[in-house]
């Protein structure tokens, strides 16, 4: 079957064991993964037990996960998405802004989604527009005016 992965490189993604995969009715099922590799723009992979292509059918459309203690530590200065979303952003003034949302890949970089009294998109730009993450604190300093 054809995967969808946010790993980067997007191969990486079959160095993950086990997937979890979420059904119709909301459920995370566990899977072996049989094979996995990279196929042109996306991955191909088969779990263990699906041998034919009604199975693999099946599972189109479904949500792929791993558990979060499956992937290393970010190396400093850097977060996995998970860690922002949820996140108050401030801007140096001390203007609450929102909370983060959701994130946007973009190509050039990530982006924020904040919600607030509007939404906000606010460009992921460390040194330049982030100012300080604290996980910690749960809290986004960001250098941005509060009326864009």
């Amino acid at each position: 079957m054809r995967v969808y992965s946010y790993t980067r490189p997007r191969e990486n993604i079959v160095e993950y064991q086990p997937w979890y995969v979420k059904d119709s009715g909301g459920n995370w099922q566990q899977k072996q993964l049989a094979a996995g590799n990279r196929h042109g723009k996306g991955v191909i992979a088969r779990f263990t037990g699906c041998e034919n292509r009604d199975q693999a059918q099946a599972l189109t459309g479904c949500e792929i996960g791993i558990r979060r203690d499956q992937l290393p530590d970010a190396a400093p200065g850097e977060y996995y998405w998970d860690d922002l979303q949820g996140l108050k952003v401030v801007t140096i003034k001390g203007e609450l802004l929102g909370t983060v949302d959701h994130l946007i890949e973009t190509g050039a970089n990530d982006v924020l989604v904040v919600r607030g009294e509007r939404e906000r998109l606010i460009p992921f730009l460390l040194d330049q527009v982030i100012v300080n993450v604290d996980l910690d604190k749960r809290e986004i300093q960001v250098d941005w005016d509060k009326d864009f």
